[in-house]
């Protein structure tokens, strides 16, 4: 029987102990003493992750704990205060471009244009990373969005609008895949077909990180809780 992709987690480290340079993973995603402020605040510090191809991250934490901001640091939205990230063992801070190029980042907002049919939006985003057009269909029926696609957005329920914004993922293939509370809005078979969309992915090797209230139930997935890297106060 297969073993489930590993990954590795690193605790806060103590600032008052020197600390041995972690080494960097030859093949995944990591990350390693990341820092992040939001409104002039520090969210979380000491922050290490280490994720392999194949693997699959939970961030779970109270609101305001840093999942969100983390993600964005992840996508390199958000530069980190401190720490550093790299993929296959390279620093992302030498080519940013080529990791956004690599990622799907699914927020709160689903950034659908209300005048664009479902179909078209899909097209979009498969002509933006050089698909085919048959990406499309397999998308919009993996999502069962199918009597959907000629629709404009704008007569889209939430619920179908956040499928639609999932449906991305499958219709232009991207190894990494960062989600903000990506269940948000689903029925019980829209969220089996989010999780069937996650374990195909990583079956194919892609790697998935997803912040969430909800167990989503993805197998062999680590934990990694906001809330052990809150910023320790001053004696």
């Amino acid at each position: 029987m297969a073993s489930c992709p590993r990954l590795s987690l690193i605790g806060p480290t103590d600032p008052r102990v020197a600390q041995p340079p972690e080494p960097i993973p030859p093949t995944g995603f990591s990350g390693h003493g990341l820092a992040c402020r939001r409104g002039g605040r520090l969210v979380f510090e000491g922050l290490d992750f280490a994720l392999e191809p194949g693997g699959a991250l939970l961030l779970t934490g109270p609101n305001g704990s840093g999942k969100s901001s983390l993600l964005r640091v992840m996508a390199g939205l958000t530069p980190p205060v401190a720490g550093n990230l790299a993929w296959n063992g390279e620093s992302l801070a030498d080519d940013p471009g080529a990791h956004r190029a690599r990622l799907h980042f699914v927020g709160h907002l689903d950034a659908l244009k209300p005048v664009l049919t479902a179909g078209e939006t899909l097209a979009f985003w498969v002509a933006v990373r050089g698909g085919e057009r048959a990406a499309v269909t397999r998308a919009l029926a993996r999502f069962h969005l199918e009597p959907l696609a000629d629709l404009p957005c704008r007569f889209l329920s939430a619920g179908q609008r956040r499928r639609l914004a999932l449906a991305r993922l499958v219709a232009s293939p991207a190894p990494l895949w960062l989600l903000d509370e990506p269940s948000t809005g689903l029925d019980e078979a829209s969220t089996a077909d989010l999780l069937a969309a996650i374990a195909e992915h990583r079956r194919g090797g892609g790697m998935v990180v997803a912040a969430t209230h909800l167990d989503l139930h993805l197998q062999g997935a680590a934990s990694l809780a906001l809330q052990d890297f809150a910023p320790r106060r001053a004696a």
